[in-house]
């Protein structure tokens, strides 16, 4: 007899996936600057750390909100006892204010219309398990996270259809490519309830431009289906152009009295604008009331702690604060993309294009053994074990073409940065100077060869004579 679910032993979880396996050997072998300094570098978590210094500044200069008071008298016990899965009204207020100071204040949210989650994971599940029923079919443009595998179909039972990008335009959504993934579907017998984007887009650290945004506005209403728009690395956006928010072309294009209207939702987080993944703040955004009301219920599964709320509420409604945190942290994640970027081209490796995130999209094409992704296993092997580097294959974000890698940049601090960039350096070299010596004997041989000809040739002519 079986003493388990059928859902606690399925294998839909993802974690035997290259993304996952890697930060298990991470665990097994932490690179640390002076207790193991061989160890394995994590460029595989994308979390940013570059600018706790002003956060930690502000808790000083704030202590009443960390001690949970309010004009110097304890309301520990009011938090304590707070249980209204809506969450406070106070957050609600200060978040969406956030979220329209992200987008350059050029759209503005209504906080009735906001469900507080614990973290994107969340906020994505509970779209999925309000707007899809097992077996119904969600288009993800690829590369896309490795995570959503686990988010959006584990417990829910909905399926993914990859919309096909390639690096020929930069991994652009195209309309042949969204149309062949709808048709894919239909090949497979899935019902489509939507297309899921994430803008800034995880893995390739790049921004959906307006062009791509109207493209997929137009294709959502003539499918009649569903668009989510993950946008939690909206604050992120270190280089032009600038973010477009869904919302903003919604407005634009005047789709606020139609159906569309309701048909889009939007993901947030702090995980990655504040680096606060560990505080668990996740949010959906929906013009559709029936939407609100179904993830307010299922978000008691999983909610925010009423003393998070409360501390963040205290900081996002201090705008002399928010204001310097965004532009700061964004010159930061700026100086830092450029490090890594100009580090590895000096080593003959290049990276796609990019303006926002905490990662860059990096080609080692060049690098593989064969142009396959047994190829690509067998150089992120290499590149784990023996330079002690995890970071992510494009196998793991279902990206079509080999070769393809994420690595991570705000997770650590320059100097562990620079090593990882000087091992992959004697990483590059030491297989330059092995290609060299093998090309050295493969010239002798040629030229050893032709002496020998040359030889038998003179031989024979004499004989002749």
């Amino acid at each position: 007899m079986k003493l388990l679910s059928k859902k606690a032993m399925c294998n839909s979880h993802g974690q035997d996936s290259s993304y996952f396996l890697g930060w298990e050997e991470y665990e097994k072998n932490p690179y640390d600057e002076t207790r193991n300094p061989k160890g394995i570098i994590q460029m595989g978590l994308a979390e940013n750390q570059l600018s706790f210094d002003l956060l930690e500044s502000w808790l000083t200069q704030n202590p009443d909100a960390a001690a949970f008071k309010r004009n110097g008298d304890s309301i520990f016990r009011d938090l304590a006892l707070f249980q209204d899965y809506h969450g406070l009204p106070a957050f609600k207020d200060a978040l969406v204010q956030f979220m329209s100071e992200i987008r350059g204040n050029k759209v503005s949210f209504d906080s009735n219309k906001l469900v507080l989650t614990a973290g994107a994971t969340s906020a994505n599940e509970t779209l999925m398990f309000c707007l899809a029923d097992p077996g119904d079919a969600f288009l993800l443009p690829t590369p896309y996270y490795p995570g959503f595998d686990r988010d959006l179909k584990w417990r829910t039972g909905a399926e993914i259809v990859p919309i096909q990008c390639t690096s020929s335009n930069g991994f652009r959504i195209t309309e042949s490519a969204l149309e062949e993934a709808y048709k894919e579907a239909e090949r497979r017998n899935l019902r489509v309830k939507g297309v899921l984007v994430t803008n800034p887009s995880n893995p390739l650290g790049t921004t959906l431009t307006k062009k791509e945004l109207q493209l997929l506005l137009t294709f959502v209403s003539t499918k009649q289906i569903h668009l989510i728009s993950d946008e939690i690395y909206s604050g992120t956006v270190f280089n032009s152009p600038k973010f477009v928010s869904v919302m903003e072309v919604l407005i634009e294009n005047n789709y606020m009295y139609t159906e569309v209207w309701d048909r889009v939702h939007i993901v947030y987080s702090l995980s990655k604008d504040l680096g606060l993944p560990g505080f668990r703040v996740g949010a959906i955004y929906s013009n559709d009331v029936m939407i609100v009301s179904a993830a307010t219920k299922m978000s008691s599964f999983g909610l925010i702690s009423s003393q998070t709320q409360y501390l963040l509420s205290a900081l996002l409604s201090d705008k002399k604060f928010t204001k310097k945190y965004v532009s700061e942290n964004q010159k930061r994640l700026k100086k830092r993309h450029e490090m890594l970027v100009g580090g590895l081209k000096q080593i003959g490796i290049r990276c796609l294009e990019s303006n926002a995130g905490l990662f860059c999209w990096v080609d080692m094409r060049h690098l593989l053994s064969s142009n396959t992704f047994d190829g690509e296993m067998e150089l992120w092997k290499k590149i784990v074990y023996e330079v002690g580097l995890n970071i992510s294959p494009g196998s793991s974000c279902h990206c079509t073409e080999p070769g393809w890698f994420r690595a991570c940049f705000a997770n650590m601090s320059e100097d562990t940065l620079n090593i990882a960039i000087q091992r992959l350096k004697a990483f590059v070299d030491s297989r330059d100077n092995k290609d060299d010596i093998q090309n050295q004997k493969h010239s002798n041989k040629k030229k050893s060869f032709s002496k020998w000809v040359f030889r038998l040739s003179f031989n024979e002519r004499q004989r002749e004579r």
